[in-house]
């Protein structure tokens, strides 16, 4: 499939373009078009002779210099990925129910979890947050098998709050599963997940492929766990979590939570008598499609949670732990295991994920904006590692799209199962910028498709007239290797937008949202529509790759326009939040065509200025996914300030506008905040797993966005970078 003779059944019928309006005619800023040198707010730096160095032009240096000593010899960049304690409680739990967990692994993981407790007693999901209740009890749980005494005050503390929230009943109910692995919940009163499930077709409700692919992988390993209802021990019990909680009244039977409730009666009763044929049938073939997920590192989609649900559902399936698959999926949890020294002793901690492609394309990207060419050393070890990184067979996402050609890259170091549109367009913007702005993607409608004879011949001359500064003059092969791939991903990540012409993440169509309602699912998303985010960065790709006029294009467009917030922002489903989604969604539309001075893009400025905070940044906290008052509002950070700042340079404001001086303020405020080693600390979460119940500090964000946005400032501004 190509982006000029696309099939798939999600392809618009009629070309139904967008009006272009042109863009207006404003006074281009200029590097002496504002107040920003006179202010006397930024440090000034020097080279070595002596030359004054503009402020704005030596923070970006700083903090390109500083992203390339952070590159790994193999070519990625990776920042760690942290999240809460709940990965690092679980990893405890899941070695004691193994029987290997030993004294230095819960020494040192104890010693993290008990330096991540808040004053009142409990642990929080993100920085800066309340206490959370699931997080607190597991936490507690895991110092306990840390050998941490239930008297001592740390521990009385967190117990007192676990019991003021409404003690373990109350938890959600992944915790309430850990808890009955252990005895310390009954499985009578955890919601059945049949192995049988896994019978259903793809178009029946409720089939294992209406679940989202990270959900997905979760429910069919806690298929097996759950039929077979093992009981532990912990070695102790957890009677001083627990407060007497009054029986819930069930839900009206003509509602969905009393339909649900309803079945899951029945399911229950089903379990205590299941039909034996029929189950041992399930259990082999849940077992089945597990094993045939793990991913070449031993980890399955990538992320901690299927990990640890599939190690211990094997092992029930009677898997000894000394067996590949099992052995194997330890080596991956190593990999995810973070060890560091402080003054009390090694601590330990786990990743729930690691993003190495999508760091190493913001990277490049990064860079590129900074002035490094494609030819920098750096930039062709990154282009080679990206294009050893293609995935090239089939996932999940074929069951909706089953004759799509393979294509696109994952998140993570392993994942070949679970490419993500994402991380596919964000690494073709990035290979395009190591092409050089020349690089667009070649017209298959003759059927000439990468390795053809044609495809070479072209390769072949684009090389030969190639401009010095792009990776084709360091490598022309790497780089018709880069083409090539990209031309895939293009051709895959188009093929797998959703039939209302926008993109999720992992899968298309994936908007079954009946499976929100059953009893199990109490926390997190798990399902994957079309997101503003995501759509965001599939047009920004095509617009930049020369397709901005493509009917497929500009239905991507018409989606963004209808889903604009009523207040000018858009929803960041994958960061956090208003600014993230308006960050990604105004320099798409303007990629695309849409002029700055539409009503879109004009009440987006709007909202970008009156959201700047005090000091001149932006900032968003995650409890915006809850409560709309915290909508654009929180403390300012450097990566949401470069998602503003991105918007804003996008549109082009006039010298003089509001929102010309909202991007000197935001750029002050870069230069302002930036460390003397070139990056910027944030503990802050900018982003989102799942919208306010699982978020995410990308420790390399902090570094990415802020060295893009201050290269785009100096390229609009025409800095001199000599």
């Amino acid at each position: 499939m190509s982006l000029t003779s696309d099939q798939s059944s999600a392809a618009p019928t009629a070309a139904a373009q967008s009006p272009k309006i042109p863009n207006p005619s404003v006074a281009r800023p200029s590097a002496d078009a504002g107040s920003f040198e006179t202010a006397g707010a930024v440090r000034t730096d020097s080279v070595s002779t002596g030359t004054p160095v503009d402020p704005v032009v030596g923070a970006m240096r700083r903090g390109r210099d500083h992203l390339l000593s952070l590159q790994a010899e193999e070519g990625w960049w990776k920042g760690e990925l942290e999240t809460n304690v709940t990965m690092d409680a679980e990893d405890l739990m899941l070695r004691q129910f193994l029987g290997i967990l030993t004294p230095s692994t819960a020494t040192e993981t104890g010693r993290w979890i008990r330096s991540q407790q808040l004053s009142d007693g409990g642990w929080a999901t993100f920085y800066g947050g309340p206490s959370d209740l699931s997080t607190t009890i597991e936490a507690y749980v895991a110092l306990r098998l840390a050998g941490d005494d239930p008297d001592a005050p740390h521990m009385r503390s967190a117990a007192e709050w676990v019991r003021s929230a409404g003690g373990i009943a109350a938890s959600r109910v992944f915790t309430r599963i850990w808890l009955a692995l252990f005895g310390e919940w009954s499985w009578d009163d955890v919601p059945v997940l049949p192995a049988e499930m896994t019978f259903l077709p793809p178009w029946f409700p409720l089939n294992i492929y209406d679940f989202a692919c990270w959900a997905r992988q979760t429910v069919v390993a806690l298929t097996i766990v759950g039929s077979l209802r093992p009981v532990r021990s912990f070695g102790f019990t957890l009677d001083e979590l627990r407060v007497q909680a009054p029986k819930a009244a069930k839900a009206p039977l003509r509602s969905w939570a009393g339909a649900f409730e309803r079945l899951d009666s029945v399911l229950h009763r089903y379990e205590k008598r299941p039909f034996q044929p029929l189950r041992r049938l399930a259990l082999r073939r849940a077992a089945e499609w597990v094993i045939a997920r793990q991913e070449a590192d031993g980890c399955w989609g990538g992320i901690q949670p299927p990990m640890v649900y599939s190690i211990m559902a094997l092992h029930l399936m009677g898997y000894p732990l000394n067996h590949p698959v099992i052995s194997m999926a330890f080596r991956a949890l190593d990999r995810f295991t973070i060890r560091e020294e402080t003054p009390e002793g090694t601590v330990r901690r786990i990743e729930a994920c690691q993003s190495p492609v999508w760091d190493t394309a913001l990277a490049v990207v990064a860079l590129a904006d900074a002035g490094l060419g494609g030819d920098h050393p750096a930039m062709v070890r990154a282009g080679r590692w990206l294009a050893d990184e293609e995935v090239r067979v089939a996932g999940d996402w074929a069951v909706r799209r089953p004759t799509l050609a393979p294509g696109g890259w994952a998140f993570e170091f392993d994942n070949d199962f679970y490419p993500d549109v994402d991380d596919t367009a964000e690494v073709v913007i990035a290979i395009r910028r190591l092409l050089g702005d020349g690089h667009g993607p070649v017209d298959h409608s003759d059927g000439s498709g990468p390795g053809s004879a044609a495809a070479t011949a072209a390769s072949a001359a684009a090389a030969a007239s190639v401009a010095t500064g792009t990776i084709a003059a360091a490598d022309p092969e790497l780089a018709a290797r880069l083409r090539d791939a990209a031309e895939r991903g293009v051709d895959w990540s188009v093929g797998m937008r959703s039939s209302n012409g926008a993109w999720a993440a992992f899968d298309a169509d994936n908007v079954r949202t009946l499976v929100r309602k059953i009893p199990f699912c109490d926390f997190g998303e798990v399902v994957d529509p079309p997101s503003a985010d995501v759509t965001a960065h599939m047009v920004e790709m095509l617009a930049l790759l020369g397709r901005s006029d493509h009917p497929i294009t500009q239905r991507g467009v018409r989606w963004l326009l209808d889903n604009q917030e009523a207040g000018g922002s858009w929803f960041g489903r994958w960061g956090v939040n208003h600014v993230y989604g308006t960050g990604a969604v105004v320099p798409a539309l303007i990629s695309a065509g849409v002029s700055a001075e539409h009503p879109a893009i004009v009440s987006s400025m709007h909202w970008l200025v009156e959201h700047q905070t005090p000091e001149g940044g932006w900032g968003e906290d995650l409890r915006s996914y809850r409560d709309d008052e915290w909508i654009g509002r929180g403390e300012p950070t450097a990566s949401q300030t470069a998602w503003a700042l991105l918007a804003l340079l996008a549109a082009e404001p006039a010298s003089g506008t509001a929102e010309w001086e909202a991007v000197e303020r935001g750029v002050r405020w870069l230069c302002d905040t930036q460390r003397p080693d070139g990056t910027w600390d944030e503990p802050q979460f900018t982003g989102t797993g799942f919208p306010w119940d699982f978020s995410i500090n990308y420790h390399l964000y902090r570094l990415v966005f802020p060295v893009t946005a201050l290269g785009r400032y100096v390229t609009l501004t025409g800095r001199s970078t000599s």
